[in-house]
């Protein structure tokens, strides 16, 4: 778990080598600047820090690097990006690289070096005898989204470090309101951070006030006002994405997708498919997947058939220039209302 492998290199447990894989951004680029602090101080940066692009550099040179000694220091951090090589990908390679070599480190990595392997990719290739070594002996770092409980405490531990504590309400409203992209809840913690700083608790008072509305959770909450039978406050929710330049092209086609999942975890459900398998089936994560569930509730098998039908016409009309794009939406939610 990747909080647990943070807590080791906060307290300085640090290997020699780390592998880095997955397609959540954010961790993987958190626990870089993690290690890259916690091994280096701020003037070895200069002389002690490289980062290779492996679509550009062979690994033989980067491995050279790594098993020079550092420059007046006792310790250098060197990043590999774009090891395509371990990876299953077909596409022609700009580079030879002597895999052997890195083979023969792994076994006797340089003692003064950490050698940090990042590879943003979904899933590496196992049958290869490089990941294979790489698993056994480097730290991996499985950098896939986060389910909901482990979001939750990866927020409290962020609030933490800032010397703050969300209420249980706060912390519900914030995920509901933010969504689950780890960039926009970090901006949003550390906001609220300084703003209770004083009082050092976040209240969902303090949320409801505070916390940005992405564009996808402005739609989230539209949809919710069209399920509590509420038109008119859809409706204003619609003008105000108006106000902020939202082209009604891309709100349809939000609300489309949103309105999709919704009829997809109802048929799921009905068939029998818990929320983190429906997650894994839909390839969506699993709190839109529990937000959508609560939403499908509210409509009958009727009502998202005519509205997927409502919605595909509004596209249609949209794309052909049949009429005016804004009203087309305004239609269409008054429409919807059940």
């Amino acid at each position: 778990m990747v909080l647990d492998i943070w807590k080791q290199i906060k307290k300085r447990e640090i290997a020699p080598i780390y592998l880095l894989y997955g397609t959540e951004a954010f961790l993987i680029n958190e626990t870089k600047q993690l290690l890259l602090n916690q091994v280096l101080d701020e003037e070895d940066k200069d002389f002690n820090f490289t980062a290779y692009d492996l679509d550009e550099t062979p690994i033989e040179t980067a491995l050279e690097d790594a098993e020079t000694f550092p420059f007046l220091g006792e310790k250098k951090v060197i990043f590999l990006h774009n090891p395509k090589f371990l990876t299953a990908e077909k596409t022609k390679e700009k580079i030879d690289h002597n895999i052997s070599r890195l083979e023969s480190y792994i076994k006797e990595p340089a003692p003064y070096t950490v050698l940090v392997i990042s590879a943003p990719y979904e899933k590496l290739d196992e049958r290869k005898k490089i990941t294979k070594e790489l698993k056994r002996s480097a730290v991996t770092v499985e950098a896939k989204k986060l389910n909901e409980y482990e979001l939750k405490n990866w927020v409290k531990e962020r609030a933490k470090v800032n010397g703050i504590v969300f209420d249980p309400e706060a912390l519900e409203l914030l995920i509901t309101l933010v969504g689950t992209n780890m960039f926009m809840i970090t901006s949003e913690v550390d906001k609220l951070a300084l703003f209770a700083a004083d009082e050092k608790q976040i209240s969902a008072a303090m949320v409801e006030r505070l916390v940005s509305r992405s564009l996808e959770q402005n739609i989230f909450t539209l949809i919710e006002k069209v399920v509590q039978r509420k038109p008119e406050d859809a409706l204003r929710i619609y003008y105000d994405l108006l106000k902020q330049n939202e082209e009604p092209i891309k709100i349809l086609a939000l609300l489309s997708g949103q309105f999709r999942l919704i009829y997809q975890v109802k048929e799921l459900s009905r068939r029998g498919y818990g929320q983190q398998q429906m997650a894994g089936f839909l390839k969506t994560h699993p709190f839109r997947v529990k937000l959508a569930a609560g939403q499908a509730n509210q409509f009958t098998d009727e009502e998202l058939t005519n509205l997927m039908g409502m919605l595909a016409n509004a596209d249609y009309q949209m794309k052909t220039g049949g009429m005016n794009k804004s009203l087309l939406i305004e239609m269409l939610l008054f429409k919807i209302k059940r």
